[in-house]
This record gives structure tokens, sequence and C-alpha cells, in this order.
């Protein structure tokens, strides 16, 4: 995937779902995966041209695992003229040592988006964008169902009244495919992920169903998430494909 096919279609998600305003200050979580460098690098570079004038601040919650070096992210925001803020928690510690929490992502993502949301206040951020994409709404999608028994998957956009900022997910209508060729094809500074859990998790499970299920029926990934858009689900009913804006480029 090329800048400008990443560009055309984060820009269709922003502009169908309503993400960006006049004004807005929004902080990209930058975790260091292929998403979230994907994610910065089109926001970094829609703001050059964007009719909605919007500032950006990259920032890591870091988990507080040993040995892990930030700086390549430093160095990618610093070459994108994007500033950058890490914050640092004892997460790991709580998670794997203190507690040995047997299923440990949920604890691990509740604290780490609570750190996340305070530092992006403090920064006087009134947004915060996630990387989520295509892939990662069906596959929530199915572990709701498989082992919550309901149709439900995350907004597009969400808005936390108790905290007063905007959650967007500008990815959204991204395959994960095409960011894969993007990382590869503009050699993104992936960093691997530290986490002992990586990998052996029920969404990482999900994630091998679906790509079973893709292989053996052609087309089931996109058919399922063309029921999230006509499904009405809260968040999702509000796309607009083809909204009126002013012209420009992407």
């Amino acid at each position: 995937m090329r800048l400008q096919q990443l560009l055309s279609v984060t820009r269709k998600a922003i502009d169908g779902f309503g993400m960006i305003e006049e004004g807005d200050h929004i902080a990209v979580g930058l975790s260091g995966g292929k998403d979230s460098l994907a994610l910065l690098t089109a926001l970094r570079e829609l703001q050059r041209f964007y009719p909605k004038k919007y500032s950006l601040t990259a920032v890591t919650v870091d988990l507080g695992f040993p040995n892990v070096d930030y700086s390549l992210l430093e160095d990618f925001c610093v070459e994108k003229g994007v500033p950058y803020k890490r914050v640092e928690t004892a997460i790991a510690d709580i998670v794997f040592y203190e507690r040995r929490e047997k299923n440990p992502c949920s604890l691990c993502a509740k604290m780490r988006k609570g750190a996340l949301n305070d530092a992006v206040k403090a920064l006087g951020c009134n947004k915060v964008a996630y990387a989520h994409h295509k892939d990662d709404a069906v596959e929530t999608l199915l572990l709701s169902l498989i082992f919550e028994g309901r149709f439900h998957t995350f907004s597009p956009v969400t808005y936390w009244d108790r905290i007063g900022l905007t959650l967007i997910r500008p990815l959204i209508l991204m395959d994960e495919a095409d960011i894969i060729g993007f990382q590869n094809k503009y050699q993104l500074p992936v960093a691997k992920s530290p986490c002992p859990a990586d990998g052996r998790t029920k969404r990482e499970y999900i994630k091998n169903l679906l790509k079973s299920l893709n292989k053996d029926h052609p087309g089931t990934r996109e058919r399922m998430f063309a029921a999230i858009l006509s499904g009405g689900l809260k968040g999702w009913e509000d796309f607009n494909p083809y909204p009126r804006r002013p012209s420009g480029p992407g």
C-alpha cells in the first residue's frame, strides 16, 4: 500500500464518521506496533492539507517491562515533526508479578487506558486516536459472539463524558493486510511486543479462526464487516460514505 492509499482510506473514515473538528488536539496512542505507526503517519500527512486544522501529540504508555528501547519511537516522531510523550508506569509489575493474573489482558488494557487518558488530559488534548482497523473490529465481534453471547464491537467514535475525551479510530476502514504492506514498503520502525502473553490470548485464537474461515470461505471477513456496518450497532449507524466536504487532496 502506498501513502496516498493510506491517506485516502483514513480520510474516508474520518469524514464518514465525523472524527475531526476544527481546533482538535489529538493524542495518538503510539505503542510501537505497525498499526500505531501507520496511524501517526496518516494523521501527520493529512494534517498538511486537511481543511479542518488540528494538532497532534504522540503518547506512549511504558508498561515497565525491562530493557525496552523507545529511542526509535522518539526518532520517528522527531522525523515526522510530532511532539512525543512517554508515560512511565509499573503496569507490568502489577499485572504479571504482584497479582500474577492468569488472564492478564483485561486488567492490563484497563490500566493502560487509564494511564493514557490521564496523560492525554494533562497535555490538554480533547481527543485520543487508537489504531484499531477493520480486522480488529471483526475479531472483536467474534470474541463477543463466542465468549459473551452478544452482537457487539467497539464504536468508531466514543465520547467519554466523565473525563471529557473523545476516542476516534481513523483506521477503522483499513484492512490489516494493507497496513502490513505499508509497513514493509516504508520500513516503519516496528518494535516487538515485550509482553509475555503476546500470541497466547483469546484474541490471537480468534484471529487464527478468522483466517481459517476466510480461507475456507473467501469473503467471510468482508461480509462480517458489512454486517457490522448494517447491524445498527451504536456509532456505526452514523457512517456516511459520501459526506460533503471541501475539495482537497486525498
